[in-house]
C-alpha cells in the first residue's frame, strides 16, 4: 500500500478518530475492573461472622491506647490457628494483650510466666503419683499447656533445654509426648510475650514457630495523655499497668469452637490465591535473604503458612480471592528483626503499585513504529504488523484493567480491612494511591500511543505524519536508535529497513 498523503483536516479528523477510540479503550478497561472487582468479592459464605468479628475486636480492644493493630493480628492468629508473639519494652500491656484472647474464647486458658529456673512441671503439670506406682512415666495435664486452647507464655525466651523440645512439639504439630502415649493437644493460639529477642541458636526454632510477630511499642506522647487523664474504669490499660493482675477487662465469650474452628479449613479449601500474590510473596522472600543486609533467612513453612493466613484474612473480610494488598499482613509474617518490619512494609506498597513491566511493551513499540515507517517508505506490507499492533494493544488493556482494579479495590478493601488497625489502613491508602494513579497514567498513554498506531497503519500514513502523529514515539525512537537508522527513512536502502526490523521480502 502506498503511503497516503494526508491534508490537515484529515489529519485533525483522524486525531480525533483516535481520541475516540481511545476513550472507548479506557471505558472498556474501567467496565473490565469492575467485573473483576465484583468477583474478587465473591460471594459472602458466612454474612453473619464479620458483624461476629467487629464485636469481638471492638472488645478486645475496649479500654487500650493505641492497640488497634495488636488486638486484629492477635485475633486473626486464633482465627488461622496460629501463634502471635509480642515483643517490647516492660510495662507496654503485652501481658493485657495476651489474656484478653481466652476471655473471647470459650475454651480453656492457661498462663505462665518463664524464668531461666522454671522447670517442666510448671508447664505441663506434675507427675503422676498413682502412674509412677504402675510403673508409668506420666504428668496430670489438666490445667495446663497440654490441655489448654489458648495459651499466654510471658518472657517466653526464658524456657531452657528441659522444656523447649515439648514446647516445640506442642506449639508446633498440637501433640504432648506423656509418658509412652503421644497425646493431642486442642489449643489453638498461644500468645508468647518477650522484652528481648531470642539471644542463642536453640531459642531460634522457637522464634521460628511464631507466624506473627508485633514490636509494641510505647505509647505516642498524644495517647499517653489519654492513658493518663482518663479514669481506669475506661482505661483498663492503665489499671494493668497500676495494678498487675488484677481483673481489668470482662467478657461473655464472644467464639465458641462451633463458631471458628472451621474457619481455616474454609478459606484453604475455597479461597484463591493469584499467582501474582505468590509471586510477590516469592520475590520478597528473595529480595530478605539475598538483597537485605544483613540477610533474613525465611523457612518454606513460614512461607506456607503465610499463604494460608492470607486466605483466612481474605475469607473472614467476605472473599474467595487474595488480593495483592492482602500481603501487607506479611509485615508481620516475613520479618525477622522489629527493625524489618517497616522495610517489609515499603518494599511490598512499592512492588503492589508497580507498573508491572511497561519496559517490554514500549520497546515493543518502538519496533512496530520502525515497521510501519518501514512499510510507509517501500509500499511493501508487512503481513504480520497489524495483527501485532493489535496483540499489543490487548495485552496494554488488560494490563490497564488491572491498575484500575487494584486502584478501587485498595481504597474500599484496605479501608475496610478487618486486619488492618486504622491509622494502617490510612498510611497504606495514602501511600498507594498516587503510586496507582501514576501507573494507570503511564498504561494509559502508552495504550493510546499503540492506539495511533494503529489507525495510522489503517490509515495508510507516511513517516512525516506518522512522526507528527506519534512525536512521542518518533522522539524515543531516534533517540534510542543506532544513527543509520535516525536518517530519513525514505534515503536508506529498503534492505537495511528489512534487515532492521526483521521483514520478510
Amino acid at each position: 500500500m502506498m503511503a497516503a498523503a494526508y491534508s490537515s483536516a484529515q489529519t485533525e479528523a483522524l486525531k480525533a478518530s483516535i481520541a475516540a477510540a481511545c476513550s472507548r479503550a479506557q471505558e472498556e478497561a474501567l467496565a473490565s475492573a469492575q467485573r473483576a472487582s465484583h468477583a474478587s468479592q465473591g460471594i459472602d459464605d458466612r454474612p453473619q461472622l464479620r458483624p461476629q468479628l467487629l464485636t469481638a475486636i471492638e472488645a478486645l480492644q475496649r479500654g487500650l491506647v493505641e492497640r488497634d493493630t495488636e488486638v486484629r493480628l492477635l485475633l486473626l492468629a486464633a482465627l488461622a490457628q496460629e501463634h502471635i508473639l509480642f515483643i517490647g519494652p516492660p510495662g507496654t500491656a503485652k501481658s493485657e494483650l495476651g489474656r484478653r484472647l481466652a476471655q473471647l474464647y470459650r475454651g480453656a486458658f492457661f498462663e505462665r510466666l518463664l524464668t531461666r529456673f522454671s522447670v517442666p512441671e510448671e508447664l505441663f503439670g506434675p507427675l503422676s503419683m498413682k502412674a509412677l506406682e504402675h510403673d508409668e512415666y506420666k504428668r496430670k495435664t489438666t490445667g495446663y499447656l497440654p490441655s489448654a486452647s489458648v495459651a499466654f507464655v510471658d518472657e517466653i525466651f526464658k524456657a531452657n533445654s528441659a522444656i523447649l523440645n515439648s514446647l516445640l512439639t506442642i506449639i508446633n504439630e498440637r501433640l504432648f509426648d506423656n509418658g509412652s502415649v503421644r497425646e493431642k493437644v486442642p489449643l489453638r493460639c498461644l500468645v508468647g510475650a518477650s522484652n528481648e529477642l531470642p539471644e542463642s541458636e536453640e531459642l531460634d526454632a522457637l522464634y521460628d514457630r511464631f507466624l506473627l510477630r508485633r514490636q509494641v511499642a510505647q505509647v505516642s506522647p498524644a495517647g499517653l495523655m489519654e492513658l493518663l487523664s482518663s479514669p481506669r474504669s475506661q482505661v483498663p490499660q492503665a489499671t494493668a499497668l497500676a495494678s498487675p493482675g488484677s481483673q481489668t477487662h470482662t467478657a461473655a465469650p464472644l467464639l465458641v469452637d462451633d463458631s471458628w474452628a472451621g474457619l481455616r479449613g474454609e478459606a484453604m479449601a475455597l479461597v484463591e490465591v493469584p499467582s501474582r500474590v505468590l509471586q510477590l510473596l516469592a520475590d520478597l522472600r528473595k529480595h530478605m535473604q539475598e538483597e537485605r543486609e544483613p540477610p533474613t533467612y525465611i523457612s518454606d513453612r513460614r512461607l506456607v503458612k503465610a499463604v494460608v493466613l492470607l486466605q483466612v484474612a481474605a475469607w473472614t473480610c467476605g472473599r474467595r480471592r487474595v488480593l495483592e494488598f492482602d500481603a501487607l499482613l506479611l509485615r508481620n509474617v516475613l520479618c525477622y528483626r522489629p527493625e524489618d518490619e517497616g522495610h517489609v512494609t515499603n518494599w511490598l506498597l512499592q512492588h503492589i503499585a508497580a507498573e508491572d513491566g511497561l519496559r517490554q511493551p514500549r520497546f515493543l513499540l518502538k519496533s512496530l513504529f520502525g515497521r510501519a515507517c518501514a512499510v510507509a517508505v517501500s509500499a511493501k506490507p508487512d503481513a504480520d504488523l497489524a495483527q501485532e499492533v493489535e496483540a499489543l494493544r490487548s495485552v496494554l488493556l488488560r494490563k490497564l484493567a488491572g491498575v484500575l482494579t487494584l486502584m478501587q479495590d485498595d481504597v474500599t478493601g484496605i479501608s475496610t480491612h478487618l486486619w488492618f488497625g486504622h491509622a494502617d489502613a490510612r498510611r497504606f491508602v495514602t501511600a498507594l494511591k498516587p503510586r496507582l494513579k501514576a501507573a494507570a497514567t503511564d498504561t494509559q498513554r502508552l495504550l493510546a500511543e499503540v492506539i495511533g498506531l494503529q489507525h495510522a497503519i489503517e490509515a495508510g500514513l507516511d513517516s512525516a505524519h506518522l512522526a507528527d502523529l506519534l512525536p512521542g514515539v518518533w522522539a524515543d525512537f531516534i533517540r534510542n536508535a543506532d544513527m543509520s537508522d535516525v536518517r530519513p527513512l525514505g534515503t536508506r536502502s529498503i534492505e537495511v529497513v528489512r534487515s532492521k526490523y526483521s521483514m520478510q521480502p
